[in-house]
């Protein structure tokens, strides 16, 4: 069974070079090339590829910004591509699946194909933890996202998480409120939080996670419970199993 790769790179030569390469093999076909993040995340929706080749340095949304947006639980098997040999690529050795450098031989690029070929073959339909662990190990230098990906009819938005004022679950999904609007997203409450800076967001309901700097005020409430009233007037409650982390507050 043939792998589905997908090749992402804004530089239009780097993404010829990589499937000028993989014409010579038999068990990989492209069948998507992408010019920059945003294009990547709609590829990968639709698509599902077995198998992503992805520039770090891009545009608008980076390679580590491909990955946090998609979640690095469900980001297919990926080979990062590079011409930066910075500090924190040492950690891809150990953590990524592979990483090449630019330029790089076509010896080297068969190295990272058989790589990801004995990674695939068993993991085809499991996930990707290693990606899981590379955004662990880039922590230090990335340490939380500062955007998030949304998608609106057709269109994929970038929600900055600084202008996020409070999250709601609904079912399977967060709903984001940002400034009189609101979107949705298919994630997690868990999974979301353990994206954003704690110093930021903190749960006050097994339903609600709040930006911090979007607190107005705190008011007792019955059962010991709290209000939490939002600058906009939004009220909301603070249960008494996420109370002991806004003692100082209280």
């Amino acid at each position: 069974m043939n792998l589905r790769a997908l090749v992402v790179d804004d530089e239009p030569l780097a993404r010829q070079r990589i499937r000028h390469l993989l014409k010579r093999v038999t068990d990989i076909e492209v069948v998507q090339e992408c010019g920059n993040g945003l294009e990547a995340l709609k590829a990968i929706e639709d698509l599902s590829p077995d198998l992503v080749f992805l520039d770090i340095q891009m545009p608008e949304l980076d390679g580590f910004g491909v990955v946090e947006a998609v979640g690095a639980a469900r980001m297919p098997p990926t080979l990062f591509v590079t011409a930066h040999d910075q500090h924190a690529l040492r950690a891809f050795e150990v953590h990524a699946l592979d990483y090449l450098l630019k330029p790089f031989s076509a010896e080297r690029f068969h190295q990272a194909l058989e790589r990801a070929r004995r990674w695939c073959a068993p993991h085809l339909a499991g996930g990707a933890p290693d990606l899981a662990a590379l955004i662990e190990g880039v922590r230090l230098e990335r340490p939380w996202v500062d955007r998030l990906l949304v998608r609106q009819g057709d269109r994929h938005l970038l929600v900055r998480t600084s202008a996020i004022q409070w999250i709601e679950a609904e079912d399977n999904y967060v709903r984001l409120h940002v400034e009189g609007t609101s979107h949705l997203m298919r994630q997690t409450m868990t999974g979301l939080l353990a994206r954003l800076n704690p110093a930021q967001f903190r749960r006050i309901h097994r339903s609600a996670i709040v930006n911090l700097d979007c607190i107005r005020e705190f008011q007792p409430w019955s059962g010991g419970d709290h209000l939490v009233i939002m600058r906009d007037g939004t009220k909301l409650t603070l249960s008494r199993t996420f109370r002991d982390q806004f003692g100082e507050w209280l």
